[in-house]
């Protein structure tokens, strides 16, 4: 069997979502990361819905990506916040919590979610 960046992308994405899953009260907040901007959404699996978004592309902000991330943090952790979600589970994907999605998840921890 040939190993490719691809297949180790799907077998460890599968591994960590075979643990995690979301419902109204505590979403799963998934992470997407690109070379210019991060997303994150908050999911409720039990229906199969998004309870809501945020990204980058929607902060007005020209600095460093680690402070942008965090930007975004913050605002989707007061946006959940409206929806009267406290807690939350992170799912960083098959991403290294290092970097972005550190402060990414530092920033919805100032905002007042747990995870």
């Amino acid at each position: 069997m040939i190993k490719t960046h691809k297949s180790a992308k799907a077998r460890k994405m599968k591994r960590v979502r075979s643990n995690i899953k979301g419902t109204a009260d505590r979403p799963r907040l998934s992470v997407f990361r690109s070379n210019k901007h991060i997303y994150i959404q908050a999911i409720d699996d039990v229906n199969g819905i998004t309870l809501g978004s945020e990204s980058s592309c929607s902060v007005d902000a020209i600095s460093a990506k680690a402070e942008i991330a965090s930007k975004v943090g913050e605002k989707f952790g007061e946006k959940i916040k409206k929806l009267n979600i406290k807690t939350a589970i992170f799912d960083k994907g098959w991403y290294k919590y290092h970097g972005r999605v550190k402060n990414l998840a530092d920033g919805i921890r100032k905002s007042g979610i747990k995870f």
